[in-house]
């Protein structure tokens, strides 16, 4: 077996999943620190930002939250909050500390509107059924946080963020359309909506306003 196979073989739908709740855990965080929240209310915000969405989805699709059978999302979200602790990331908010958001926050988003929308695909949803379940799981738990520290959700007045998460999902779904399925798939569209992201954030594309 090719090295290549055999890593894209290791890191599969679980790992980007996990992937996706470590990103968003930072992304809480800083948002967090930045609100001058304590650590109960970082927690709360780090949270929700990271299993928020996917909660909301499972709902919808009636069954039973993911983060309430399985212990991995929860140890993710509390180790990365230590780590990021370590790494002082709560000691001041700058530019780095806003780049390091941007990227966090991107890589949450691309590895959740996969996993949502994969999560659709076998449970034998339609296009728009998956378009829905991808964007929810991607940008539900940001929203939510949005929310809970009175800021507009991110979605509504910012760059080009949820059409991302839209457009990956539909990838994913004219591919498995196509006959093309597998982990190699996800992390190629992985790496390509993460590059889209970041370049239309840096060049700030937007949607045309009303």
């Amino acid at each position: 077996m090719h090295w290549s196979t055999l890593v894209f073989a290791l890191f599969d739908m679980d790992w980007l999943f996990l992937v996706g709740t470590a990103a968003f855990s930072v992304s809480g965080y800083l948002i967090g620190v930045k609100k001058r929240f304590d650590l109960l209310g970082v927690l709360i915000v780090a949270s929700l930002t990271a299993i928020g969405g996917g909660v909301v989805r499972d709902v919808l699709l009636n069954r039973v939250p993911i983060v309430f059978q399985d212990a991995s999302p929860v140890s993710t979200i509390i180790g990365t909050l230590i780590l990021a602790r370590l790494f002082s990331l709560h000691r001041s908010w700058n530019v780095h500390m806003h780049r390091v958001f941007v990227l966090a926050d991107s890589i949450g988003l691309i590895a959740f509107s996969l996993a949502g929308a994969q999560v659709g695909i076998e449970y034998g949803l339609n296009l728009f059924g998956v378009l829905c379940v991808g964007f929810i799981t991607a940008v539900g738990g940001g929203v939510l946080r949005d929310m809970l520290v009175n800021d507009v959700p991110f979605i509504l007045d910012r760059d080009f963020y949820g059409t991302v998460a839209i457009l990956m999902a539909a990838l994913l779904y004219t591919a498995q359309v196509f006959g093309h399925s597998g982990n190699q798939v996800l992390w190629g569209l992985f790496a390509l909506g993460l590059a889209i992201r970041l370049i239309a954030h840096a060049r700030d594309f937007r949607l045309p306003t009303v």
